[in-house]
């Protein structure tokens, strides 16, 4: 496996992965899936975006960290997301593209990382905490996805 930063031709690829989450989940709080050139915008307002890719160079996760508001104030502040292959979890690929990630922000003015996790139930949280994240704070049936709210956990870490 390797990890890298991303490319625009990369975008199909990334919105196959995140169309399950959106679709079948309410992992990703999106009603409607974003296609490629959406997803390619989206990739251009990213500090950092990279992929994952098996030895035969199909991608099989990303993750990205962009601004957490558009204040200047929050200008050390990145909200970050991951994504896998949903037939690739648990092989330490999270774990990786994470750490591949802290350290192309270090490069940056970013010192504070948010994760804004489903909760409870995805897992999420539970992989952000061995990643170094606590919880910061819980927003309750802030989401509303399949006929059922949802909560939030804001978890946050420095680096």
């Amino acid at each position: 496996m390797t990890v890298r930063k991303a490319r625009t031709e990369d975008a199909g690829a990334i919105a196959d992965i995140y169309r399950g989450y959106v679709e079948e989940t309410a992992i990703s709080f999106e009603y409607e899936a974003p296609d490629a050139a959406a997803m390619a915008e989206r990739m251009e307002e990213a500090i950092a975006y990279l992929v994952a890719e098996d030895d035969g160079g199909r991608i099989i996760g990303f993750a990205y960290a962009h601004p957490f508001s558009a204040r200047a104030a929050y200008r050390r502040s990145a909200e970050v997301t991951i994504y896998l292959d949903r037939n690739e979890t648990g092989k330490g690929i999270g774990r990786k593209l994470y750490e591949a990630l802290e350290d192309a922000l270090r490069d940056t003015a970013v010192h504070n990382l948010y994760a804004i996790v489903m909760y409870p139930g995805s897992g999420s949280v539970e992989f952000h905490e061995k990643m170094g994240y606590r919880i910061a704070g819980r927003l309750t049936d802030c989401g509303e996805k399949f006929g059922r709210l949802w909560s939030v956990v804001y978890m946050e870490k420095m680096i």
